[in-house]
């Protein structure tokens, strides 16, 4: 599959009503609708076995300032809390655990040594790693971040979990676009070679944008940066529904009429 193609799920209505409760209002103006989150035909076969029999997933969200939740108004408006939320609505005989190890400011060799370290203390069904944004503002080496991305698809492999990745978020104010969207491109890239999926919200965001750049500004925090509520729940929204199709093909989901 192209690396640019995206899978896209049609709603269960049953379980599209039921994933509407406990969204938090939308700023007036935002639209929050189906967009083109994943790139991979991969699946998520492992977690398919564990929610077809009602078993407990334990999934790590790791990352920076996006998973730890800046911009959020509470630790329950977070990307990861809205998304255990969400597969609890979609997948209610298992119990979902998102474990949020998101600290601000990280660049990936931070970010690479505790997942290191997070890998060893328990046992996950799933990773979904956050990487990227920082390294990208930040600027450096582009050869040396593809080989940690790389480095840190092999550890989660060998450690055992599905592993699925987050790349950086879109706004309109980066300083060198350029440069950004190089990094974006190589965690699409090296995550394309190793055949992991990537949740793209960096697209996701920049279609947002696309559509109506003024109510945009609704998905972000107050410095134009970091997420909002709004921004957030409509990712968690996204993936939820990617996750649904990916760990169980013949169902999915959409969190709310988009």
């Amino acid at each position: 599959m192209p690396m640019r193609a995206a899978m896209r799920f049609l709603a269960l209505p049953v379980i599209a009503a039921a994933l509407s409760v406990g969204a938090p209002a939308l700023a007036a103006g935002f639209s929050c609708r189906e967009t083109p989150i994943m790139r991979s035909n991969a699946t998520l076969a492992p977690l398919s076995t564990k929610v077809a029999q009602g078993q407990t997933l334990a999934i790590l969200a790791i990352g920076s300032s996006s998973t730890e939740g800046v911009g959020a108004s509470a630790k329950d408006r977070t990307y990861p809390a809205r998304l255990q939320a969400l597969l609890a609505k979609a997948w209610p005989k298992s119990k979902i655990e998102i474990v949020n190890a998101g600290i601000g400011g990280e660049t990936a060799p931070q970010t690479l040594a505790r997942l290191r370290a997070a890998l060893t203390e328990r046992h996950y069904d799933l990773v979904i790693w956050q990487v990227g944004t920082n390294d990208a503002v930040k600027g450096g080496d582009l050869d040396v971040f593809k080989a940690m991305v790389n480095d840190g698809i092999a550890l989660v492999r060998n450690a055992g979990p599905a592993l699925t990745i987050l790349d950086p978020q879109y706004f309109p104010s980066v300083k060198d676009p350029e440069r950004y969207a190089a990094y974006v491109a190589a965690v699409g890239e090296t995550a394309r070679r190793e055949n992991v999926p990537v949740f793209s919200r960096y697209e996701t965001m920049t279609e947002w944008h696309r559509a109506d750049a003024e109510a945009f500004k609704a998905a972000l925090w107050t410095d134009g940066f970091h997420m909002s509520d709004a921004g957030y729940d409509c990712l968690a929204r996204d993936m939820a529904n990617a996750m649904v199709g990916m760990a169980a093909p013949s169902r999915s989901v959409m969190a709310q009429s988009r």
